[in-house]
C-alpha cells in the first residue's frame, strides 16, 4: 500500500517559531504580527480544523496531547521522528535540532497499543545524534512503498550513509539528489525533502527547477516515469506556498485523499489541481501559523501508521 487510512497526530502545547531550527529552515518566518499574538492558540485553532476536516473525510486521526511539559515547538510535526511499518516496524529518527528530541516519547507508541496495532520491533538511528550525523524520518524520504523507493534531498537534516543504513534496513532503494531553494540570492539546500515532492500511488508532484544538477534531474524523473507515476510539475514560488508538502492518504473506503494546506492550494494552478483530481480527491486546510512560524505544512503534521491490528 502506498497510502494508509490511519495517521498519527499530535497536538501541540508550546508551538512557537523554533530558533533551533531556523539556521536551516528558511522557510520559517519571523512574522512580528503573529509574533504578538498568541501562536499556540492559534496552531492549536489551526489543527483542530484540520483534525476535523479529516475525521469527516473518513480519515482515521490517532491524536496524541503533547502537555507541554517538555517545551517542544515542533511537536506538531511527528513525521521526523518516527515511522510506522506495515511489518509490525517502528524507526525512530536522528534529529538535527537538540529540542526536537524531545518529541520521541515512548507514551506515543503505547497509546498506539493501547489502541491494538501490533508493534514488532523497533530500529532505532537515534545514537547517530552524538556523531552529528541526522535523518528526519519521512521529511528527509519520500517513499514510493510500492516501488521500494526512498527519494532523498540530501542537507545538513539527511545523511547519505544513514540513508542508506535505512533502505538496507527496509528494502528500499535510494534515490538520492540535491534540491536547492534561493535565499538572499544564494542556493541552499532545502532542508526536508517533502517540502518539494510528494509520491502518490499514481502521480508525483515535484519541483524539479529545485534539482539544479541535471544528471540528478533526470534521474528522478526517470525513476517516477518508469514507475507510471505521472508527474506534476510545480514552481519554486509554489514550494514557497507549501504545494509540494502534500500527503495521500485514504478514506475508511479505500479511496484517495491528497491533504494539503489552504496556501498549497491557492497557489495551484486549475490544470495541476486537476492533475492530481484524476486520481484523487483534494482536501485543505488553513494552516497559516503553523506554516510561517513553523516552516512546516500538512505533510509534516501526520505520520502515517501502516501497523496491522488484532
Amino acid at each position: 500500500m502506498q497510502a494508509t487510512n490511519t495517521i498519527l497526530m499530535v497536538r501541540p502545547a508550546a508551538f512557537r517559531l523554533n530558533e533551533e531550527t531556523a539556521v536551516n529552515n528558511y522557510y520559517q518566518t519571523t512574522n512580528a504580527e503573529l509574533k504578538a499574538l498568541d501562536a499556540n492558540k492559534l496552531a492549536q485553532e489551526e489543527f483542530d480544523s484540520m483534525v476535523e476536516k479529516l475525521k469527516k473525510a473518513g480519515v482515521n486521526v490517532v491524536l496524541f496531547h503533547d502537555d507541554g511539559s517538555d517545551d517542544t515547538p515542533d511537536s506538531v510535526f511527528p513525521n521526523n521522528w518516527v515511522s510506522f511499518h506495515e511489518n509490525g516496524t517502528i524507526a525512530l529518527y536522528p534529529m538535527f535540532a537538540v529540542n526536537r528530541r524531545r518529541e520521541r516519547r515512548e507514551a506515543v507508541i503505547k497509546q498506539l497499543e493501547k489502541e491494538g496495532f501490533n508493534i514488532e520491533s523497533i530500529v532505532d538511528y537515534t545514537p547517530a545524534e552524538d556523531e552529528n550525523f541526522f535523518l528526519e524520518g519521512t521529511g528527509s524520504l519520500v517513499l514510493d512503498r510500492i516501488n521500494r523507493k526512498a527519494y532523498c534531498a540530501l542537507s545538513p537534516r539527511a545523511d547519505e550513509e544513514l540513508l542508506i543504513e535505512f533502505c538496507e534496513d527496509f528494502e528500499y532503494t535510494p534515490v538520492i539528489f540535491t534540491a536547492y531553494q534561493t535565499v538572499n540570492g544564494e542556493r541552499l539546500p532545502i532542508y526536508h525533502t517533502n517540502v518539494m515532492m510528494c509520491v502518490a500511488k499514481d502521480f508525483a508532484v515535484v519541483c524539479l527547477d529545485c534539482i539544479d544538477d541535471k544528471k540528478e534531474r533526470k534521474n528522478v524523473v526517470e525513476h517516477l516515469k518508469e514507475d507510471g507515476k505521472e508527474i506534476i510539475s510545480i514552481t519554486e514560488a509554489q514550494v514557497n506556498q507549501f504545494a509540494g508538502n502534500m500527503l495521500e492518504v485514504l478514506d475508511e473506503k479505500g479511496n484517495s485523499i491528497t491533504v494539503m494546506s489552504q496556501s498549497a492550494y491557492d497557489s495551484l494552478t486549475a490544470q495541476q489541481r486537476a492533475g492530481i483530481e484524476k486520481y484523487s480527491t483534494i482536501l485543505s486546510s488553513s494552516l497559516n501559523t503553523i506554516e510561517t512560524l513553523g516552516g512546516g505544512s500538512a505533510r509534516c503534521m501526520m505520520a502515517e501508521v501502516f501497523l496491522t491490528k488484532g
